[in-house]
């Protein structure tokens, strides 16, 4: 099997390459693609380094599958040329996902309605895949009605600029700004643009990609803040149920839910937080309780690798589908 990642030098392509190294995948060749000022450096994987082309020569090789991390516009304009070509594309920008012909992915949830037909299979959003992740099952038993979710982002979600923004505001220094704001030492409530509604796109990819996977009845209102920390996102989340239920079934129901780990032990200082999350696969989830102003509704925190989980390994996954549902043959 023929791969190319494209836009091998950033954040989420790095930790692909790290994912595919830790994975039992077998590759013929992989081809690391990324933006001129990159082409010709090297990227090592699995102890041999890899020369990085542009996206034209990587088009003048067989292409089985190939990954895009590389921005909205790069994916709109290259993604149909790489199918084209007889690849499958798995993109993790947003070009593709309020598609009404392209379906959501998140393995775990709904990856059996993945055909053949479906070339380009775009990435939930990061935020998306973790809350989705934690309320599923939640939903199938007790039909969710309404969310309230509150994010709070790391940086590593903006990109390298904003590490780099970060690191200089700590250490006194100048550098390109990516925020309209400081970042050290602050919150900021503006992730992505401002749409007219007042939300940022952010936001929005939370109501619209959270009803296109799991339900367009549910009513969602979403609140995306950046926070000054290098990796993992959190979020709180407060639903409301259709029927009573008991906490503690909620909870067997996260503890059974793949690729969740409940950590709800508050009492004992027990519960998820983003820096035990980096470097981790699993949605992590805990302070789970009743809300006791609302009928039928609780509340929980959940906690994610954004990079992984809510990115790259979802992408590896959605590759793996591919692989073993015999789409290559």
């Amino acid at each position: 099997m023929d791969v190319a990642i494209v836009g091998a030098t950033g954040l989420v392509g790095q930790v692909i390459f790290e994912i595919l190294d830790e994975s039992k995948i077998k590759l013929d060749n992989i081809y690391a693609v990324a933006s001129d000022r990159s082409v010709g450096k090297y990227i090592n994987f699995k102890g041999t380094d890899i020369k990085i082309i542009s996206i034209e020569n990587a088009l003048e090789n067989k292409i089985d599958i190939a990954i895009f991390s590389a921005g909205k516009e790069l994916s709109l304009k290259w993604a149909p040329i790489f199918v084209k070509k007889g690849a499958y594309v798995i993109d993790n920008s947003s070009a593709w996902r309020m598609d009404e012909t392209k379906k959501l992915i998140v393995p775990e949830i709904n990856g059996h309605i993945l055909d053949k037909e479906d070339k380009i299979i775009p990435n939930p959003n990061c935020s998306t895949i973790q809350m989705v992740m934690a309320i599923h099952n939640i939903h199938r038993k007790y039909n969710i009605l309404r969310i309230i979710i509150s994010t709070y982002q790391s940086i590593s979600g903006t990109g390298r600029k904003a590490i780099a923004q970060l690191h200089a505001e700590r250490n006194s220094n100048k550098s390109e700004k990516v925020y309209p704001h400081q970042i050290y030492n602050n919150a900021i409530p503006h992730c992505d643009e401002f749409e007219e509604n007042g939300y940022t796109k952010e936001e929005m990819k939370l109501v619209n990609e959270t009803n296109k996977i799991l339900d367009s009845n549910i009513s969602i209102t979403a609140t995306a803040v950046r926070l000054p920390i290098s990796g993992g996102h959190s979020e709180s989340i407060n639903i409301t149920l259709e029927n009573p239920f008991e906490i503690e079934d909620i909870k067997n129901i996260m503890q059974n839910s793949e690729g969740v780990i409940l950590e709800d032990k508050p009492f004992k200082n027990h519960y998820p937080m983003p820096v035990n999350s980096q470097g981790k696969d699993s949605v992590y989830v805990g302070r789970v309780r009743r809300d006791n102003s609302c009928e039928n509704s609780l509340n929980m925190w959940v906690v994610c690798d954004n990079l992984r989980k809510g990115a790259a390994t979802n992408t590896i996954q959605i590759m793996q589908l591919i692989i073993d549902k015999g789409f290559l043959n």
